[in-house]
């Protein structure tokens, strides 16, 4: 039997939505990277780009559960000495409403 790779040119790359409105931070990234790296496709092969485009929309009413909007940090180095800036999912939330998710991603 004669294993088939999937070329580039031979990719056909579609566009998918997903609703984060009330959905866990999580699972909608796990779900994401799978669409992006191609592994929901039945020609998936490891080493050529045969993903598809993500739109997320609703980012911003993404949930997480337990003590983590309160609890989980962000860390961030600007490259300055002193320059860990650290901030929690509710901070980071509030700032850029798209970060918490994209940073799991």
């Amino acid at each position: 039997m004669k294993t088939i790779f999937a070329k580039n040119a031979e990719v056909k790359n579609d566009w998918y939505v997903i609703d984060a409105a009330g959905k866990t931070l999580g699972r909608v990234a796990a779900v994401a990277a799978s669409v992006l790296r191609g592994k929901n496709k039945p020609s998936y092969t490891p080493n050529s780009i045969c993903g598809d485009f993500v739109i997320i929309i609703n980012a911003d009413k993404i949930q997480v559960t337990g003590n983590k909007p309160d609890g989980m940090l962000y860390r961030h180095h600007t490259g300055f000495v002193r320059g860990l800036r650290t901030f929690t999912f509710n901070e980071l939330l509030a700032k850029h409403p798209t970060d918490p998710l994209k940073r799991t991603i």
